[in-house]
Order: C-alpha cells, then structure tokens, then sequence
C-alpha cells in the first residue's frame, strides 16, 4: 500500500501564474493564434535585387550600388548554403550525440526520482509503523491504568465496607472500663 497525503500541500503557495515569462512578442503570437488568425508570410523584399531609381538610370555610382548590393546578398547566400552543406554533413550525428546526452540526463533524472520515492516511502512505513507501535503502547497503558483505577475503587469500597463493619462492632461491643 501507498502512503496517499490527504490535504492539499501546495495550498500555501500563490496561484500558479503561466504568464510570467511571457515576452511582449509571445503575448502577440499567442492572442493571434487564440482569435486564429494566419500566420504573416514572409518578406522576400530583402531578396529582391533592385535597379537604382528611374531618374538615375545612367548613374554610374547608383549601378555601383546595385552591383555590390548584390554581391552581398549573393555572398549571404553561399554563407547559406555553405551552412547548410555543413549541417547535412554532421548536423545528424551531432543531434544523435545531444539527443544522447539528453537520454543519459533523462535517466539519471528517473533514477533520482525513484531513489527519492523510495526514501519517502520508507520514511512514511517507518512513520507508520513507529505510530502503530506508539498506539498498541498507549491501548496497553490506557489498559492498564483503567485495571488499576478499577483496583482503587474496589480497595476503597473495601475500606468503606470495613469501616463500617468495624463500626457496627465496636457498637455491639460493650465498652470496658478498668
């Protein structure tokens, strides 16, 4: 059997408060979802390559711009997918590794768990059975001490009994006087 407490000890505690750690951003996110709203697209404004302006058209600096404009971005894109490259190439295996050190962690977790359940419910037998040893102790000396005011009472009806018999003796017994 299992030690079940019967009152509510977190009552004690403040309400549980989830919006705590709620960022400005989440809380938008959140009322978005909640009146089930879609989600933005994205902006592919910053993939766009312009040309300069109409009025600048034959601006030699304004095509410059565009030019290293888009050397940037085409640089962006190789870091892109140079990253990407990398990550098909040991992204797996290093997620296999995390995912490990993520069950070993989840197993010394449970272990801990039920070596502290195990405690508690020693320590709950032990509590139980101290208590019940405690009380067969108490029924046994509440017992007794009933049995020895019982013995009181007779002893004292006795002597009651006694110092009346001895009185109506001595009253039968003429007095000698020498």
């Amino acid at each position: 059997r299992r030690y079940r407490p019967t009152k509510n000890y977190l009552e004690h505690l403040p309400a549980l408060n989830l919006t705590a750690f709620e960022t400005p951003l989440m809380k938008k996110e959140f009322d978005r979802l909640s009146a089930r709203q879609p989600m933005d697209t994205l902006s592919m404004k910053r993939y766009e390559l312009p040309t300069p302006p109409a009025g600048k058209m034959t601006d030699v600096q304004a095509w410059t711009e565009c030019v290293d404009n888009s050397m940037a971005q085409l640089e962006h894109q190789r870091t892109r997918i140079l990253n990407l490259d990398l990550m098909l190439e040991y992204g797996g295996e290093s997620w296999k590794i995390y995912n490990e050190v993520l069950q070993d962690m989840l197993n010394k977790v449970q272990t801990q768990l039920g070596e502290v359940k195990k405690e508690i419910q020693e320590v709950n037998w032990a509590r139980k059975n101290q208590q019940s040893q405690v009380g067969d102790k108490l029924k046994q000396l509440e017992s007794d001490w009933v049995g020895l005011v019982s013995k009181n009472y007779e002893i004292e009806q006795a002597l009651i009994t006694m110092e009346y018999e001895y009185t109506l003796l001595k009253a039968k017994q003429p007095i000698n006087k020498s």
